[in-house]
């Protein structure tokens, strides 16, 4: 399967979303950037209220590029030991590098969200939606960030992804939607016709378009680590 772009995999995701159309217990979150742009069609079609679930890569010292783990709007981190290990990644290059990406999060959080506080999810149901999934390395700490908001289930909902990465977080959450699982899998863009790049400025504009009613944002608790090996 090949998406035109992210408007329509998003409106072919809502297809497979519909039971929870107009919902009262339903949210949906969309990850930046491209994320967003699919979570913006499922919330719009399904008439649900959506928000946006910041997330940074941890990148190994000299190697950016690889990932030893992630952090999430609600100040969980999550570690990928086998990564860690294996760089042998110190106490303190993990420590400056999560700062670093702490500071992008909060300036990201800023301004695509504003003076609007988030949504509460506690008790209701998240769709947690992304334009794709690779490893999901990123995206398990939005699941666990998530889950420490004391939602009633969790489902990830993305149109393209390896089939080992949605087995993965089947067992993760409470259930996982995708549309295609194709092998071999090189990339998420390799699924869409037009995989051109989202905007801070498109983030903001779609979850200005999205804005419902807000409510009073709950106190961030502490940071947490949590220690997974994945792969």
């Amino acid at each position: 399967m090949v998406f035109r772009d992210r408007q329509h995999a998003g409106q072919q995701l809502a297809s497979r979303l519909a039971r929870f159309a107009n919902r009262d217990d339903v949210v949906v979150l969309g990850v930046p950037r491209g994320g967003v742009v699919v979570a913006f069609e499922v919330a719009a079609i399904l008439n649900l209220p959506m928000d946006v679930f910041v997330l940074r890569k941890l990148g190994v010292p000299e190697h950016g590029e690889l990932a030893f783990g992630a952090i999430g709007s609600g100040g969980v981190r999550v570690l990928n030991a086998s990564v860690v290990d294996h760089f042998q990644i110190s106490e303190l290059e993990i420590a400056a590098v999560t700062r670093v990406e702490t500071e992008e999060l909060h300036r990201r959080e800023r301004l695509y969200r504003g003076d609007r506080p988030e949504l509460d999810v506690r008790g209701r149901t998240v769709i947690l939606v992304d334009d794709g999934i690779a490893t999901g390395s990123s995206l398990l700490a939005a699941v666990h960030a998530v889950r420490k908001l004391k939602p009633a289930a969790i489902m990830v909902a993305a149109p393209v992804a390896p089939r080992a990465t949605r087995n993965r977080f089947a067992r993760e959450v409470d259930e996982v939607i995708c549309l295609d699982t194709p092998e071999p899998f090189y990339g998420v863009g390799q699924f869409y016709a037009d995989f051109c790049q989202v905007s801070d400025r498109d983030v903001v504009d779609l979850l200005r378009r999205a804005s419902r009613r807000r409510i009073k944002e709950e106190p961030e608790s502490p940071q947490e680590t949590i220690r997974v090996t994945l792969g």
